[in-house]
């Protein structure tokens, strides 16, 4: 099920759709330092791992600067698309994390054929879920908000699915529920 979603090319425009849209919000409510309007100031990234990696639409991380000249502040929106500074897609770095829960070395060669990620890569993301995602400012606030309990032990898999819905939208509910991790701006706005 999650090794078909990897694969699923009609995930990741739902995914741009909605980086977009946190976007033009976060554009809309101007600098956060000192509310001034906000310039485009997008950057290029090189994201590996997903069926739209070539894509050009894929590979811009959405962002903006203030324009009051003094302020100049960056201000980049959360975002379902990118997983904070990783290479990889969010989508690609929560599935190949949550596949990799006892998988035998066939698959582990499956899924880097697949995605690109090296077991090493892959041991780094899930060492990351268990460490500094369990210790942050953000799951210290958000971990009592769901409706059955994570077993830390288990992420990213056991927070996937508390989501409701199929695959699909357990996954974008997890990807949303991230997205004020995605930027220091995101994080900064929700008092991170």
């Amino acid at each position: 099920m999650y090794l078909d979603l990897l694969k699923e090319s009609s995930l990741y425009p739902i995914l741009l759709h909605l980086d977009q849209e946190l976007a033009r919000q976060a554009r809309k409510g101007g600098c956060l330092v000192c509310n001034n309007r906000l310039h485009q100031a997008n950057y290029p990234r090189k994201p590996r791992g997903g069926p739209m990696a070539d894509d050009p639409q894929y590979c811009l991380r959405l962002s903006f600067c203030c324009a009051a000249e003094g302020c100049r502040r960056r201000h980049t929106p959360a975002s379902v698309l990118f997983l904070g500074r990783k290479v990889f897609f969010a989508a690609v770095v929560v599935l190949v994390s949550c596949l990799h829960q006892g998988p035998s070395p066939v698959r582990l060669a499956r899924l880097e054929e697949l995605t690109g990620a090296s077991a090493r890569t892959v041991r780094r993301w899930l060492k990351w879920w268990r460490t500094e995602f369990v210790e942050s400012a953000f799951w210290t606030a958000h971990r009592g908000l769901s409706a059955c309990p994570v077993d830390l032990a288990a992420l990213p898999q056991s927070l996937l699915s508390s989501f409701l819905g199929g695959a699909h939208d357990q996954l974008v509910a997890l990807l949303r529920f991230l997205g004020p991790l995605t930027s220091r701006s995101a994080s900064k706005n929700l008092g991170f």
